[in-house]
C-alpha cells in the first residue's frame, strides 16, 4: 500500500495495527483492548484527513498509482467481454487512447477513453494516458460508428493533457481536438462523460462534449495542471498548492460553476480503497444516466447538448 504525504499520520497506526496482529498471531498476549483501541483511531484518522481535503490532496488521490485506470473500469463494467477496436485508419493505433464495444446489463455502449499504464513499462507503452492526434482521431472513428449504429458513447477522462511534443503538433493535435468538439456537438446518439482521473486541457476536452458528465469525488478537471500553472505564474513549481486553489478544479467548484451534472462518490480514502464499490456505483450512474437520456428525442438531446456549452461562462451582473 503506498501512501500520500497527507496521509502518513494513517501509515504509522497502521503500521501498529499490523504489528499487533503479528504479536497475536506470535504469542498469547491478549491485544484485543489494544487492536480495537487501534481500530478506532484509523476510523477517526480516516475520517478527519478525507473531510477535509484541500484541492491539491484531491489531484494527489487522482495521480495515486493503485487508483483504476480506464481498462479497469470498462473490463469491470462489461464482465471482461469488452472488444476493443484499434486505429484511426490514418496514421497509427495510439495506444493511449482506447476504445470498443462492450455491453452493461444486455445495453451497447461504445467506450472511449484514456489508459494510463500501472508500471514503468506500460506507462511508457501508454505514453502516460497522452494521446497523440491519431488517438483523437481514433475516439473519432469510433463515434461515429456509434452514431451510425445508434450506440450510446460513454468517455472515461483521464489524462494529463494531449501528447505536448513537436511530432504531435506536426501531425495536426490543435485541428484533431478541434475537430473532436466540433463533431461531438452533432453526434445523434446520447453521449455520457466520466472525469475517473486528471481532466486536464484540451487533452480532457477531446472526449469531454457530452449530455451528461459526471466526476468521481477525488479527480480534477481544468485547463492546466497546478505545477504547470504555478510555474507559468510564480516561476516555481513550489506554489502548486496555491495553483490549485485559485484554479477551482475540484468536482465541488465544477458543480457549483454548472460545468458538471454530478459528483460520485468514492469510498473513503480515493477509489484505489474499494474498487469493486466504485466500479458498482459508476455502473448504477451510467445505467441512470442512459435511462434519461434515452427518454429525450435525438432533435431535443442535440439542442440541450448545444445550449449547454454556448451558456458557459455566460453571466449577468
Amino acid at each position: 500500500m503506498e501512501y500520500l504525504d497527507f496521509e502518513l499520520p494513517l501509515k504509522e497506526l497502521e503500521n501498529q495495527l499490523e504489528k499487533c496482529n503479528e504479536i497475536r498471531n506470535e504469542s498469547k498476549v491478549d491485544v484485543k483492548d489494544t487492536y480495537k483501541n487501534l481500530k478506532a483511531k484509523i476510523e477517526k484518522t480516516k475520517k478527519n484527513i478525507y473531510s477535509n481535503l484541500t484541492p491539491w490532496q484531491r489531484v494527489q488521490i487522482s495521480r495515486h498509482p493503485s487508483r483504476p485506470y480506464t481498462l479497469d473500469y470498462i473490463n469491470a463494467l462489461t464482465d471482461g467481454n469488452f472488444l476493443e477496436l484499434h486505429g484511426d485508419r490514418n496514421i497509427s493505433d495510439d495506444k493511449a487512447m482506447i476504445g470498443g464495444l462492450g455491453k452493461i446489463n444486455n445495453q451497447s455502449f461504445m467506450f472511449i477513453g484514456q489508459q494510463k499504464g500501472n508500471n514503468i513499462k506500460t506507462r511508457q507503452y501508454r505514453n502516460f494516458g497522452m494521446a497523440n492526434p491519431e488517438g483523437y482521431r481514433k475516439a473519432l472513428r469510433l463515434m461515429k460508428s456509434a452514431e451510425k449504429f445508434k450506440i450510446p458513447i460513454i468517455t472515461l477522462i483521464d489524462t494529463p493533457g494531449a501528447y505536448p511534443g513537436i511530432e504531435a503538433e506536426e501531425k495536426g493535435q490543435a485541428e484533431a481536438i478541434a475537430r473532436n468538439l466540433f463533431e461531438m456537438f452533432s453526434l445523434k446518439t446520447q453521449i455520457i462523460c466520466i472525469v475517473i482521473g486528471e481532466g486536464a486541457s484540451g487533452g480532457a476536452l477531446g472526449i469531454g462534449i457530452g449530455d451528461k458528465v459526471m466526476m468521481l469525488e477525488n479527480t480534477w478537471y481544468s485547463v492546466i495542471s497546478p505545477e504547470s500553472c504555478s510555474s507559468i505564474l510564480w516561476r516555481s513549481w513550489d506554489y502548486k498548492e496555491k495553483a490549485a486553489e485559485a484554479l477551482k478544479l475540484t468536482p465541488q467548484d465544477m458543480k457549483k460553476n454548472k460545468l458538471i451534472d454530478k459528483i460520485i462518490k468514492e469510498p473513503l480514502g480515493g477509489a484505489h480503497q474499494n474498487r469493486e464499490k466504485v466500479f458498482n456505483t459508476v455502473k448504477n450512474e451510467i445505467l441512470q444516466s442512459f435511462k434519461e437520456l434515452k427518454s429525450i428525442s435525438i432533435s431535443s438531446l442535440l439542442k440541450k447538448r448545444s445550449d449547454r456549452y454556448i451558456s458557459m461562462g455566460v453571466f449577468s451582473d
